[in-house]
């Protein structure tokens, strides 16, 4: 097994990752991004819609994600795909397989961009046979619009949010008919217009109050048995259904590396400069909260960084105190040993918690000097909702979103305006809403 030092070692190229890798590579940073896939770009790539980037020159995922790649290249970042982090053998040190072979790489800092996955059948727990036709959403549009394979001819979605309909959406592109699209929830959660659009263009039932309790068919999937709020229970007959929505961070790494996680987003727990509570070890993007849009896990790549370069100029790594100077070890006996990043201060700020409705809040550690806003998600509608911040039993921070109605599966962003007033010795800081 080989080993080698980089500066900067990014762990995902989706949107959030080669963000980071642009834009600390643009500083003369040495950064190197791994990548599972064959190609960079994540969760873009395969999807065909437009709506990504910035308007009005929005793009279609695969446009974005090309954009993304090459900015990233073009920079100097070293981007190999088809290399999988293992596991950690250092405090900043992981394990690597790829073409060729197996690796070790030492960082002075590293950046977990390791997005999220949607929970598949089995994690759902619903019952039936292992017939083929079953899907999630990625792998769906992976196989429609990467590999251009045969999908089959009747399509059940479940699911009834932005993300199912963009999954019914590509199975009409593949040729098959939508049979219905399925929720457990009292009423759709994608805006109003798109569940009127399958309503009445292309007349596909949006089914609520409804449950899938099983799938049946042996060999090829021959259709699911659903369960209405009345008790009811219904066969729709299909040969494809798709999971869509429940996203969960994949925080394998994270969680091996015995990050901290945070409860409400089971991503690692960050501050607002996104670090997690290992020196030198930082997150953005999607692990941190599943999941929000490609612009946002960019905005919060490109926002990391400057966290990153922080850390390397303080002079800590195996890089020593020039970040452009080479981690080539046989350099080191020309310059002074860096301080062992254990005797410094790593701050981490102090717990941010949400109360109910609320489900979950990203960044959830904050400290006096953080700027960047907070992501919230409620588990019901909330109308014009108030938020309020306290420490201790003091105020800190009241806000009051006099036009909004907060959904579920939608983000709520409170602002950073606050922050100085936060004890860093104090209890948690609490975010509840009226």
């Amino acid at each position: 097994m080989t080993s080698r030092q980089v500066d900067v070692l990014v762990v995902g190229a989706g949107p959030a990752g080669l963000a980071t890798a642009a834009r600390l590579a643009r500083t003369g940073v040495r950064v190197e991004v791994l990548e599972r896939e064959q190609s960079p770009g994540g969760v873009p790539r395969h999807c065909a819609h437009r709506g990504f980037g910035t308007w009005p020159h929005a793009l279609t995922g695969p446009a974005h994600a090309r954009l993304l790649a090459a900015s990233a290249e073009r920079a100097g970042a070293d981007v190999r795909t088809g290399v999988t982090a293992l596991d950690w053998a250092g405090p900043r040190t992981l394990t690597t397989v790829g073409p060729q072979g197996a690796e070790t790489l030492t960082a002075r800092a590293v950046v977990l961009a390791t997005g999220a996955r949607e929970r598949p059948r089995a994690a759902r727990l619903v019952p039936g046979t292992r017939p083929a036709g079953v899907y999630t959403t990625g792998e769906l549009q992976q196989a429609v619009h990467l590999y251009g394979q045969h999908i089959g001819t009747r399509a059940v979605i479940v699911g009834a949010e932005s993300v199912s309909h963009a999954a019914a959406d590509t199975v009409r592109a593949a040729g098959a008919e939508v049979v219905a699209l399925v929720t457990e929830l009292p009423r759709a959660l994608a805006a109003p217009a798109r569940t009127l659009t399958a309503r009445l263009r292309h007349r596909t039932p949006v089914l609520t109050g409804t449950t899938v309790t099983e799938l049946l068919g042996r060999g090829r999937l021959s259709g699911v048995r659903v369960r209405h709020r009345d008790g009811r229970t219904t066969t729709l007959r299909c040969d494809t259904v798709v999971f869509t929505g429940d996203f969960v961070p994949d925080h394998e790494l994270a969680r091996r590396g015995a990050l901290t996680l945070d409860p409400g987003t089971r991503g690692p727990a960050v501050d607002g400069a996104l670090r997690t509570s290992r020196p030198g070890v930082f997150a953005a993007g999607s692990v941190l909260h599943a999941v929000e849009s490609a612009a946002t896990a960019a905005r919060e790549g490109a926002y990391v960084a400057t966290a990153v370069r922080d850390w390397l100029t303080d002079g800590t790594g195996p890089g020593g105190t020039d970040p452009k100077a080479p981690a080539d070890p046989r350099d080191a006996a020309d310059r002074k040993a860096p301080a062992d990043p254990t005797d410094r201060c790593w701050p981490t700020g102090v717990p941010l918690v949400v109360g109910p409705p609320l489900l979950r809040i990203a960044p959830n550690r904050v400290a006096p000097a953080d700027r960047l806003p907070y992501l919230l998600r409620t588990a019901v509608p909330l109308t014009r909702p108030v938020l309020h911040v306290t420490q201790d039993g003091r105020p800190l921070h009241r806000e009051r979103f006099p036009l909004t109605t907060a959904v579920p599966h939608r983000p709520l962003t409170l602002t950073a305006c606050w922050t100085h007033r936060v004890d860093p010795g104090g209890g948690p800081v609490h975010v509840t809403v009226t």
